[in-house]
């Protein structure tokens, strides 16, 4: 298993679904992102790149798409939840929705894409 398969198997409820959900749909979306770490998280990467992490804590869960341009990029649709230069917070009773966590894979995977292919 990967790092970031065995840390989704670790947790439990609705915590274990609303990551697994998250890591589903970039998975689907980038289906040639690899298992890693990044920044000591657990996290898909792209092309060498972290992709996202999501990771829970005692609060709340969080998403980082290791961009604050993807989060600033998207500040209008996550205003709802908790947002901040690195990290979007969300709850597991509130999960971030599909189509928001697509925009927000597929706009670092565009970002990735694009800072390699300008070097």
């Amino acid at each position: 298993m990967g790092e970031v398969t065995d840390y989704v198997a670790s947790l439990h409820g609705a915590e274990h679904d609303a990551v697994a959900r998250v890591i589903d749909r970039a998975h689907w979306l980038v289906p040639d992102a690899e298992e890693g770490h990044s920044y000591g998280m657990p996290a898909l990467r792209h092309r060498g790149r972290p992709l996202v992490a999501v990771m829970a804590t005692k609060s709340h869960l969080a998403l980082y798409p290791f961009s604050p341009a993807v989060i600033d990029a998207l500040s209008a649709q996550l205003a709802t939840f908790s947002p901040s230069k690195g990290t979007i917070r969300f709850q597991p009773e509130a999960p971030l929705p599909d189509d928001l966590v697509d925009r927000i894979v597929l706009a670092r995977r565009d970002e990735i894409d694009v800072s390699l292919t300008r070097r």
